[in-house]
């Protein structure tokens, strides 16, 4: 288990201060939050990453605040995976084969 947790499902509302503060009942200890923000708008996705102390807190995290009622919404909380690979230059253009003539 990692330390970094995913949150989802916020209110588009939340802010870091009331995220760590939801993190931190039962003296859990957060290191960092990151609210997920679009690019171009700036506003919240409803999303977010908080990093625990360790495993154990962010293991603990995870079981008090799955299916909790936050700001009217159910929040859905679980261990952060890593990001799959995003296709960058050089990759498939379109479906399209490159080996040999068209």
């Amino acid at each position: 288990m990692g330390r970094r947790v995913y949150v989802g499902n916020l209110p588009f509302t939340t802010d870091e201060s009331q995220l760590r503060a939801l993190f931190e009942e039962g003296g859990r200890h957060v290191e960092a939050v990151n609210i997920v923000t679009d690019r171009d708008t700036g506003r919240p996705r409803g999303f977010a990453f908080v990093d625990m102390a360790s495993d154990g807190e962010a293991a603990a995290a995870i079981t008090a605040l799955n299916g909790r009622d936050f700001g009217g919404r159910v929040l859905t909380v679980s261990e952060a995976r890593e990001r799959p690979a995003r296709g960058g230059p050089g990759g498939d253009r379109g479906g399209r084969s490159h080996r040999g003539g068209f």
